[in-house]
């Protein structure tokens, strides 16, 4: 069977050195060294500040909103994984949904402003499959209207945009180490901020609000992650421009086998080195997507709807709000194939299959 993921398993021994250590030390969790190992270790290879390593992608966007106070509603794209709007609702806050830019795929800056109410706090965008949304326009808003920012940048690990981390755009920038990611550490995720202020706030956020057992400062919540997922994370780190490059290379076979006449993709944005995260492709109609899924199903090749549904569609929104270009991608588009090792005969076969079906 063909996925359309694949976990990366770097060298079992060099996973299981660093596990004898933490039998040796005894300290499991609660911050402990091979945790603020990693964290060193992606600051200098992100290029960031401040990050911390946490339990999952889904709590560090429920801890940004926790951080910077938001309340109210929040501006955000229908079109992502459903744990960007969940970590909105989860806080209490409303998702006002604004549909996406048709080539890109991100949330359409130029329709952002007329969303804007009195009781808009904060913009939760997401760089969809990895592919950076238009950061200076969203940033221009954010500044006119005094509206926060937060990036959902869960498949924007090792992308840079002119030169720089996507992930240090934003007030905060979240990540996930889920182990169908690029970088994994099985489970996982990171904030990233760009303001010193919230250094303290942000580590005591993920560890209960307290420091010690006297001073309570927050309402915090239990978003630590182990010395076993950290572990993974530093085994992993070393290879993450040779995974980016065999996924790179994955993505060329298909640009290159698919017909393009019948199909189409995003158009990633200028001025980036990409991670390769994602290959989705959209289809000429849902029956057409129909019939090459079940065609890849019967071949044992398993592709993904990513995304559906469109965010806005879903029943338990509190604010139903259309959103035509997200709905119509949504219900075309499949996630192909890609990952470390994915032979070339098979890249071939699905494009065939796919050629085939259209």
């Amino acid at each position: 069977m063909i996925n359309v993921t694949k976990t990366f398993l770097p060298d079992q021994e060099k996973y299981l050195q660093y596990v004898r250590e933490i039998w040796e030390r005894g300290y499991l969790t609660n911050n402990g060294p091979l945790l603020q190992e990693l964290e060193a270790q992606l600051k200098n290879y992100l290029q960031v500040d401040h990050l911390y390593f946490c339990g999952n992608g889904t709590i560090v966007l429920q801890i940004a909103i926790k951080a910077l106070e938001i309340t109210g509603e929040v501006i955000t794209t229908p079109f992502s994984y459903c744990a960007t709007s969940n970590a909105i609702l989860w806080e209490k806050c409303t998702p006002v949904f604004v549909d996406v830019d048709a080539a890109s795929f991100n949330i359409n800056p130029d329709l952002i402003e007329a969303s804007i109410t009195p009781a808009t706090t904060a913009i939760l965008a997401t760089h969809v499959y990895g592919n950076p949304c238009d950061v200076e326009k969203i940033e221009a808003i954010a500044k006119k209207h005094n509206l926060k920012v937060i990036y959902d940048a869960a498949h924007a690990f090792g992308v840079k945009y002119k030169g720089r981390s996507l992930l240090s755009f934003g007030d905060i920038s979240t990540c996930s180490f889920h182990a169908t990611k690029v970088f994994h550490t099985i489970e996982g995720g990171a904030l990233i901020s760009n303001h010193p202020e919230l250094d303290r706030k942000l580590s005591l956020l993920r560890a209960f609000g307290h420091q010690g057992d006297e001073h309570y400062l927050y309402a915090g919540i239990n978003g630590k992650n182990s010395e076993f997922h950290a572990a993974m994370g530093l085994v992993n780190l070393p290879h993450v421009p040779e995974i980016i490059h065999a996924r790179k290379e994955v993505f060329a076979a298909y640009d290159r086998l698919l017909n393009w006449d019948l199909l189409y993709k995003p158009v990633l944005s200028k001025d980036i080195e990409y991670n390769y995260a994602y290959y989705p492709v959209v289809f000429s109609s849902e029956q057409v997507m129909f019939r090459v899924m079940e065609a890849l199903r019967v071949e044992e090749i398993i592709p993904r709807r990513y995304f559906y549904p469109s965010l806005n569609t879903l029943s338990f929104m509190p604010k139903q709000i259309a959103c035509p270009v997200s709905e119509d991608i949504s219900a075309r588009v499949l996630s192909l194939p890609l990952y470390v090792g994915l032979p070339y005969s098979d890249i071939e076969r699905i494009a065939g299959i796919i050629n085939g079906h259209l």
